[in-house]
């Protein structure tokens, strides 16, 4: 892959970080409040179902099993135990957990892929995970136990379904929409009964509500999700969630854009600091080879299988 290719990838797969980060406006300005799982089921379901019908891909042999394993860990999973750690947690504690993602990448790509971290990888993860918390850190008391235990573990859950997402690649003929779409669907089923177990019927939607939750099912989920399983498939898993912190710092960026709050120099201070480690983590390793074809991916200089010119999905082998 070349360099300029590879900067076009990672420009798209930032794009789901980003989108990940207007959810928390959403959310408040938008949303009915102290639903977290019926708000991760209506992100998840929906789009996954969306997808499917466009794609009209299902599973074959033993991608039943991995598509639902990759569905658990990277939607099932991981959306209730993020709510649940935002709800519980003060000062963005939560982000700052969730920013030690690419750490965690790194010891699963070893473990798992056979991939020995690189220094500069592990330097970029510790100063992304430094200058996110200067950015959403805030004085607080006594830690909530469970809060912190939910968010280290949607964490581990999200790390461990982006290497395994790589490790297996893409069925032949099958394009990131419809892996995305099985992915979706199968974390969707996995959050439904316990989001109708302990929180009941779904609330009463108002035009805003609905147009909210339309927003992240299919912009926040479904074209995000695809972009970023797409750009796993091309970029190394290290450097894919080296892209995370762009999640937390766009919504610093809209909390002081559309609600009003404050941006200290510190917390500029901590944006420069991870925004240098997400670029400084997509540079080439010396070591890397020009070309990474994976079973069943795209050439790399492919137009991205996800979206059309009408902004929709659609399906791209």
């Amino acid at each position: 892959m070349t360099a300029h290719q590879r900067a076009a990838v990672a420009a798209l797969t930032a794009l789901a970080p980003v989108s990940w980060g207007t959810t928390y406006v959403v959310t408040t300005e938008f949303l009915p409040p102290d639903r977290p799982l019926f708000t991760a089921l209506v992100r998840a379901l929906p789009a996954g179902l969306l997808l499917l019908a466009v794609a009209r891909v299902l599973p074959r042999g033993a991608w039943w099993w991995m598509a639902a394993v990759l569905g658990a860990l990277n939607i099932g999973a991981f959306f209730p135990l993020l709510f649940l750690s935002a709800y519980r947690l003060p000062g963005g504690l939560a982000a700052v957990v969730g920013s030690a993602g690419p750490l965690l990448v790194l010891g699963l790509s070893a473990l798992l892929l056979g991939r020995r971290p690189a220094l500069r990888d592990v330097l970029a993860g510790a100063v992304a995970a430094f200058g996110v918390s200067m950015v959403v850190l805030k004085a607080a008391g006594a830690l909530d136990t469970l809060g912190v235990t939910a968010a280290f573990t949607a964490t581990a859950s999200m790390s461990a379904g982006t290497v395994l997402t790589q490790k297996w690649g893409r069925p032949e003929g099958v394009g990131p929409l419809a892996l995305t779409g099985w992915q979706l669907t199968a974390g969707g089923l996995t959050i439904a009964p316990l989001a109708f177990l302990l929180e009941g019927a779904p609330p009463t939607l108002d035009a805003g509500a609905a147009g909210g939750y339309a927003y992240l099912a299919l912009v926040n989920t479904a074209i995000a999700y695809c972009l970023w399983f797409r750009g796993i498939g091309r970029l190394t898993a290290t450097q894919a969630t080296l892209l995370g912190p762009l999640s937390p710092l766009t919504a610093a960026v809209l909390g002081w854009a559309v609600l009003g709050e404050s941006l200290t120099a510190l917390q500029l201070l901590g944006m420069a600091l991870a925004f240098g480690a997400t670029v400084a983590g997509q540079l080439p390793r010396r070591t890397e080879p020009t070309a990474r074809l994976r079973a069943g991916s795209q050439p790399s200089g492919s137009t991205s299988g996800c979206v059309n010119r009408t902004g929709l999905p659609r399906e791209r082998a």
